[in-house]
């Protein structure tokens, strides 16, 4: 297994959830880490919570919808830390509706950034990639490979991410680049309103952010050979009902 230390990583939407989680695992694994959140001060509140004495982390400003947002943040990464070796698009959201009632702006809010936004962030640091023979991942969800009703917006872009990131896989395994996607079931984070803070008991069962970011490190651990493209991610056990 390679040692990661040394390594840097950009993750967008990495101030909370499953961003955090991952940054926390790779820090502590001696990677420099770079986040980007919409909120330059909870990015910079999160980078400062993360950083120790093992590596570093950066807040940065960037909407996964703005592809000049991803370039420059790309650019202010390589002028701190001289490289990007790991690309995790993370940024997503959700809006969960019946198709009657689903509105036009719910709809392009999902689709542009859980979407969209994965386009622009590979876009800005496939050159950085292709230097450093990286790995780009993407989080995509269950909710790529199971439709269900109310959520036809959230499907439409899960779905989409998961074949977008299996083409890309294919596009840039030559290049030496390494791409998976990884799609978890339910997990405990602040997804669509939730506070897991205020019912860990209840979150439990779930999976955990730092479970995730466990795998990703196995992940970027393992030799650059075998690339597990595609993973598929649940709870052991369901929640009670």
């Amino acid at each position: 297994m390679s040692t990661l230390k040394n390594k840097t990583a950009f993750i967008t939407g990495g101030s909370k959830g499953i961003g955090f989680g991952i940054a926390q695992a790779l820090i502590n694994e001696g990677v420099n880490v770079a986040i980007t959140s919409r909120s330059l001060q909870a990015a910079q509140d999160a980078a400062e919570k993360l950083s120790s004495d093992k590596a570093k982390a950066l807040g940065l400003k960037a909407d996964v919808r703005n592809l000049i947002d991803q370039e420059e943040a790309i650019k202010a990464t390589v002028k701190e830390f001289g490289q990007v070796d790991y690309v995790i698009a993370n940024a997503g959201l959700g809006h969960f509706a019946s198709i009657e009632e689903l509105t036009d702006k719910q709809w392009r809010e999902t689709i542009d950034t859980n979407l969209t936004g994965v386009f622009y962030t590979i876009k800005s640091s496939v050159a950085e990639l292709k230097k450093s023979e990286g790995y780009f991942i993407t989080i995509s969800s269950l909710a790529g490979t199971n439709f269900f009703a109310n959520g036809a917006a959230y499907n439409a872009s899960k779905f989409g991410l998961t074949g977008f990131t299996q083409a890309v896989m294919l596009d840039l395994r030559n290049e030496g680049v390494s791409v998976s996607t990884i799609m978890p079931g339910s997990v405990s984070t602040h997804f669509n309103g939730n506070n897991p803070e205020e019912k860990k008991a209840e979150e439990a069962w779930k999976i955990q952010i730092e479970d995730l970011g466990e795998l990703v490190v196995d992940l970027f651990k393992m030799n650059k050979r075998t690339l597990p493209s595609k993973i598929e991610v649940r709870p052991s056990q369901p929640g009670k009902k």
